[in-house]
């Protein structure tokens, strides 16, 4: 039997993604360009008879993941950047606790209120832990409706392996536009196994009563616990690096784009191609962990890059650390809510080839 396809808008594509993974708790605050994946999750989770709820504030929020996550619940909430700044303390919480959830950014042009076009202008909070103190997220950026789906369903899994939040990271344009979706097959939540992990279950699972929390006032148990989580993060690093290349091999110089600006710089990719000019695309797929070694590789073979994005530089810096002055990194960016248009993007690769 085929697989059906479903015209689906990113925003209500990622809400069925979420459901079908088991989510089993919500709970959002509205913001644009992300309201329809609330308002999707406000039909169906309750229909399903799982949770939702539209809390007081983003703070809230995050803060009511925080304890479904403690139950060893697949717990869920969604927001755009602004309110996504507001819930960095509570994600900074659950990284101490080292409770897993997901994260859904659909990204809008800031700073502050700013405008609410999509925008890559949250990649430095996104990759760098955002809240205070000593963590990651595992960051994952989709580059189309289906994309997003499987990355929001397979989310819930790698946060639950790894104990740490997954941020799913789509620019609002990915969140808005409609494209043809598979969708994975649903999961069941009652038969996901307990949580070793999860608060109560002291009879249940043989052991004492669990308490979860994030605070450690003596000093070396709590630089202990950092540094086995840093070993955790290492072991991120090694299993999760994951990119995609379009036509690297032969390549002079390469884009180097993820989300909408991936696809901007496929279509400059073909422009180019067409006129005998090399060029390539490497996109990050888990922007953290970021797959500086592969980029490393590309740069000792001579090769040039390019980064576009839809901010005034952010993922270039990554990869400048990456390259380690072994060859040329240039930067082209959109920002303010504007998205480079192809035309725009082979115009500056062709002027860096001297064409």
């Amino acid at each position: 039997m085929a697989e059906e396809i479903r015209l689906m808008k990113g925003n209500e594509a990622i809400g069925e993604a979420a459901i079908r993974a088991g989510c089993r708790a919500y709970f959002g605050y509205p913001i644009t360009p992300q309201n329809e994946l609330t308002a999707y999750m406000a039909r169906h989770m309750i229909a399903k008879g799982r949770t939702f709820i539209q809390a007081e504030s983003e703070v809230a929020a995050i803060n009511m993941v925080y304890g479904a996550a403690a139950t060893g619940a697949r717990a869920m909430t969604s927001s755009s950047s602004p309110g996504i700044s507001l819930k960095q303390e509570g994600i900074s919480y659950l990284c101490g606790a080292d409770l897993p959830a997901v994260v859904v950014n659909v990204a809008r042009s800031g700073p502050g209120l700013g405008g609410i076009s999509p925008s890559q202008g949250d990649y430095f909070q996104s990759t760098r832990g955002g809240g205070h103190g000593d963590y990651y997220t595992i960051v994952l950026a989709p580059k189309s409706v289906q994309e997003a789906a499987d990355l929001t369903y397979e989310a819930f899994s790698l946060s639950e392996k790894y104990r740490v939040p997954v941020l799913v990271l789509a620019d609002g344009l990915i969140g808005q536009m409609m494209e043809g979706v598979v969708l994975p097959e649903p999961i069941d939540p009652a038969t996901l196994p307990r949580k070793p992990y999860a608060v109560g279950h002291a009879q249940e699972m043989g052991r004492d009563y669990n308490h979860v929390s994030s605070i450690n006032l003596v000093p070396d148990e709590l630089e202990a616990k950092n540094r086995e989580r840093f070993q955790r993060y290492e072991v991120i690093k090694k299993e999760l690096c994951r990119y995609e290349e379009i036509e690297v091999e032969d390549a002079d110089i390469v884009f180097v784009a993820y989300g909408t600006s991936a696809r901007v710089s496929h279509g400059a990719l073909m422009m180019a191609r067409e006129r005998g000019l090399k060029v390539g695309l490497f996109r990050p797929i888990t922007l953290w962990p970021f797959p500086y070694a592969r980029i490393a590789e590309l740069a000792a073979q001579g090769k040039r890059f390019l980064s576009v994005e839809m901010s005034m530089g952010q993922m270039v810096e990554d990869v400048r650390l990456a390259v380690n002055g072994k060859s040329e990194v240039y930067f082209y960016g959109r920002c303010g809510g504007n998205i480079p248009s192809q035309e725009e993007v082979f115009a500056e690769v062709a002027r860096l080839l001297g064409k």
